[in-house]
Order: structure tokens, then C-alpha cells, then sequence
């Protein structure tokens, strides 16, 4: 069975704000390249991510803190660490039409 695509106009005011919210939230490169390190339900820690994107362990969190704030993320406690993951495996989908939107070739 084909599922239908959603047409904008079908979704209701707070969907729409939702989404809106999450697309700015997501609108920055750095959180893209986080939702990059984050695809295929890969959990990893602020730690993880600072030293994988070579970027302070303050500026991690804060476009962490952001990303979960608006639904983007969600993050679970695990000992003295936090690990971070992609609330909806679809925000996936975004980071990969974002890519191919951008491609020039």
C-alpha cells in the first residue's frame, strides 16, 4: 500500500508552528552537522559530539539544548553522562533532502 504525502494545507495551526519551530531550531549548520552525527538512531554523549565536531564542550551544549527544546532531540541520562538521539528517525529525511536540495550537480 502507497501512503499519500501530507499536503501543508492539511495540517493543523499547531503542527504547522511545531514544524516551523523545528526548522529554525535546525536551521544552523552546526545543529545540522549534529543531526548528521545523530542519523541511522545513533546515541552519542555531549562529549561525544564536541569531540567529533572539534567545537567547545559549552557550544555543544547550548545547540544541544536547542535542539531539544524544540523536539528535535531528546536525551537520556545514563550514569554522569547524557546521551543524545533524534526524537523521530523522519528528521532524518530533512538533513537528507536539505543535501540533495543544495547538491549543484
Amino acid at each position: 500500500m502507497i501512503q499519500e504525502k501530507m499536503k501543508i494545507t492539511e495540517l493543523q495551526t499547531e503542527q504547522l508552528e511545531l514544524a516551523a519551530n523545528m526548522l529554525k531550531a535546525i536551521a544552523h549548520p552546526m545543529r545540522m552537522a549534529i543531526l548528521g552525527l545523530l542519523e541511522d538512531g545513533k546515541k552519542l554523549s555531549v562529549t561525544e559530539i564536541h569531540e567529533l565536531l572539534n567545537i567547545e564542550q559549552s557550544t555543544t551544549s547550548h545547540h544541544l539544548g536547542i535542539l531539544k527544546d524544540k523536539g528535535v532531540l531528546c536525551s537520556k541520562r545514563e550514569g554522569k553522562n547524557t546521551f543524545y538521539s533524534l526524537k523521530s528517525q523522519n528528521l532524518q529525511n530533512i538533513v537528507e533532502c536539505l543535501s540533495k536540495c543544495t547538491d549543484c550537480n
